[in-house]
């Protein structure tokens, strides 16, 4: 390949390209962007919030042809200037994946065991006995059977809850993790059979506002919810009234539609709801391990390889068969049929 020039955009460290002497890189702000793109080949976006990027990208011309998100959404990013331009858009998926699955059994076992009530009577030095519930034989419906949503019902699996999903096709990977998979216009219909409701799915068009007081209303009311994807795809005022009314029996977020979360948001006094910062898949080391599959992906870019973790524009994510990274690094084993399933587990 020619020489190649990164910018990278966001944070206050170059990547350690120590590997590749032929490349050059910069490290660009909002007010040096402009300038800087123009001559880049590729860029490396470290700025999760950052939705005037695409802008500066449209306006860069057409040398750039690979950009790199340091996160697994990448809705920030999709204009359709760029779905419709020949730039190849690389996320983070598989990075994360784990850690997400973490979080979630934390949460879910949390409700089981009462553990919120417990920490507020703790606070007052109130001792009451609450029987608790079990997870093994309990029900979760996963609505995004992508990467994270696959590593999260692998390891529900490992304490006995049964696992079903939603997705966008209804087609059920034969390799995966689910028993049935249903599609987005079976959710209403399907989620009133389930313990608990997990959002992993990605923000698009589709999936926007997909939680709304219907799918809240057929939930049972003894269901949490937990939504570790985009705050978008989930009907806040509705979910707080179904919280504040006792439709479902609690909830458990990590994104927003806004955020920080605003102080006085109803959403942060409710007792059956257990707020965090958008830090569920953010393990100690996970800076690390994102730039090593960046860097993995520039090798390859300026080798002239297929690039990992290519993003489906138009869909707004990467389709499971162009994934090659699991919730714990490994990459995934290819099949004869090229699509992409997990290792077994061990």
């Amino acid at each position: 390949m020619a020489e190649s020039r990164l910018v990278v955009v966001g944070g206050n460290v170059l990547p350690n390209t120590a590997r590749f002497p032929g490349i050059s890189v910069d490290l660009a702000t909002r007010d040096t962007l402009t300038k800087l793109l123009p001559t880049a080949t590729a860029m490396l976006v470290r700025d999760f919030a950052g939705t005037w990027i695409p802008a500066v990208i449209a306006d860069s011309g057409d040398r750039l042809s690979w950009v790199h998100v340091n996160s697994v959404g990448v809705d920030h990013l999709l204009t359709p200037d760029l779905v419709e331009s020949d730039i190849i858009v690389t996320n983070s998926s598989g990075v994360l994946d784990q850690a997400i699955a973490e979080y979630v059994l934390a949460t879910m076992l949390a409700f089981a065991k009462r553990l919120p009530g417990s920490f507020r009577r703790q606070q007052r030095g109130q001792w009451r006995h609450e029987p608790s519930q079990r997870l093994t034989g309990s029900t979760a419906l996963v609505i995004g059977p992508g990467a994270i949503g696959a590593a999260t019902a692998a390891l529900l699996r490992q304490v006995g809850v049964l696992v079903d999903a939603v997705g966008r096709s209804g087609k059920r990977n034969e390799h995966g993790p689910f028993g049935e998979v249903f599609t987005a216009g079976e959710l209403a219909r399907r989620v009133g059979d389930y313990d608990h409701v997990i959002v992993t799915a990605p923000l698009t068009e589709l999936t926007r506002g997909m939680i709304d007081s219907r799918v809240l209303d057929a939930m049972k009311p003894t269901a949490c919810l937990i939504n570790v994807a985009r705050g978008e795809i989930v009907d806040e005022p509705a979910l707080v009234a179904a919280l504040q009314t006792g439709a479902i029996a609690g909830a458990a977020l990590d994104v927003f539609a806004s955020e920080p979360l605003p102080q006085g948001h109803p959403l942060w006094s409710l007792p059956n709801a257990i707020i965090t910062s958008h830090m569920a898949g953010d393990f100690i080391g996970w800076r690390a391990a994102q730039e090593e599959l960046f860097l993995d992906n520039l090798g390859r870019f300026v080798g002239g390889l297929p690039l990992l973790n290519q993003v489906d524009k138009r869909l707004g994510y990467v389709p499971w068969s162009a994934l090659r990274h699991n919730g714990v690094g490994h990459p995934l084993r290819e099949q004869t049929d090229g699509s992409a399933a997990p290792e077994p587990d061990h």
